[in-house]
């Protein structure tokens, strides 16, 4: 039996490279030829895998990051592992998953919504030169043999940034559970409106996702701001909310839109939904714009996101600059302006993603693993 082991360093319930890791450990390990086995410093309940607690003392994130990585690699040379699967940016592992992208890439794009000051800030800070270096030492290790990627857009910044071969990158689409995540969620519209007081009526789009500077949240309370009558759902934890709640009284948007923090279950707002919104700046590729479309919701998105990919303008989606609030604005006047064709809007998101199963994916990695292992062992 071929014993795999993923490195994910911590669990965060409301985070997609997490839901994504979670759902592929699961998948993975219902395949009978594979002992998997998850390296990391702390995660939630699991069946059907084991996991190995990777957790050193630290101060600081860099101390965090580095620490862990040293205590992977000493575990990996313990162990034995035939395969082991980063998704990390750890040097020396035969797999990196690329889910969190480029970091330099992020750095530039981010730039791009910065003051002078805030570039200089970002430009000096410590973390962001460690994980720079952290990956730039990674891609030139030559215990690498594969790079998951799970956009093209991440592909072609990995050949940018670092010149690997496209031999070496292996795009591979997020999966999701096509039964869980069904347009037939629609039935919980009118309770899960009437629970947060948004009328039956209302064109609503939902947001979903922590980090709401990188993701756009400000991008999309401006962009509904000319047009009244259109509600907002922000789903998800931030730290800095109480910024985005004032911009959202500024802009004379606050009693249509609601923020309703975190939430360990999403399926229901995407019930209530009639379209997902995420103008970020950079995101490889959400599972939420895979768990919206597979509801059937069509998207608003950039082209910093990987789902863009996947858009089809005016079929199952759209796409602006992240910062091109204008445009956004105009893409949802026109999809207003249309309500008649949302019925074929959400028949197209539906069958943009039902290729992407978690079965699909985890037959997808199982097929990187044998090439990899080639004669030595069989899946």
């Amino acid at each position: 039996m071929t014993r795999l082991a993923i490195v994910r360093q911590r669990y965060n319930p409301a985070g997609g490279a997490e839901r994504f890791v979670s759902r592929a450990l699961d998948a993975l390990a219902r395949q009978g030829s594979l002992d998997v086995t998850l390296i990391t410093r702390r995660w939630e309940d699991h069946a059907g895998y084991h996991s190995l607690t990777v957790n050193p003392f630290y101060l600081g994130n860099v101390w965090r990051d580095a620490g862990f990585a040293r205590g992977v690699r000493q575990a990996i040379a313990r162990e034995g592992f035939d395969l082991v699967q980063a998704h990390e940016r750890i040097p020396g592992c035969d797999v990196f998953r690329a889910g969190d992208g480029v970091h330099r890439a992020w750095l530039a794009r981010r730039g791009r919504a910065l003051s002078a000051l805030g570039r200089l800030k970002l430009k000096l800070n410590p973390y962001h030169h460690y994980i720079c270096r952290a990956e730039a030492r990674m891609f030139a290790d030559p215990a690498l043999k594969a790079v998951i990627c799970n956009s093209r857009m991440v592909a072609d910044e990995i050949q940018q940034y670092f010149g690997l071969p496209a031999d070496k990158l292996a795009v591979i689409y997020n999966g999701v559970d096509t039964q869980a995540f069904h347009p037939g969620l629609a039935s919980q519209r009118d309770a899960v409106r009437a629970h947060w007081r948004i009328p039956a009526q209302a064109p609503l789009l939902v947001y979903v996702g922590s980090g709401f500077e990188r993701k756009g949240v400000a991008a999309a309370l401006a962009a509904i701001a000319p047009l009244a009558g259109v509600h907002l759902l922000v789903v998800g934890h931030d730290k800095h909310a109480a910024r985005y709640q004032a911009q959202a009284r500024a802009l004379g948007v606050a009693e249509r839109v609601i923020f309703t923090g975190a939430q360990k279950d999403v399926k229901s707002f995407y019930a209530a939904a009639d379209a997902l919104i995420l103008p970020t700046l950079y995101d490889p590729f959400p599972n939420v714009c895979v768990e919206a479309l597979a509801c059937g919701l069509p998207l608003f998105t950039s082209t910093g996101c990987g789902a863009a990919e996947w858009i089809r303008p005016g079929e199952n989606g759209w796409v602006r600059d992240a910062l091109d609030v204008a445009g956004f604005t105009a893409d949802i006047a026109s999809w207003l302006q249309a309500r008649a064709d949302w019925p074929s809007l959400r028949a197209h998101a539906r069958a943009t993603v039902e290729p992407y199963t978690l079965e699909a994916m985890a037959e997808a990695l199982l097929g990187l693993y044998r090439r990899l292992l080639g004669e030595r062992e069989t899946i």
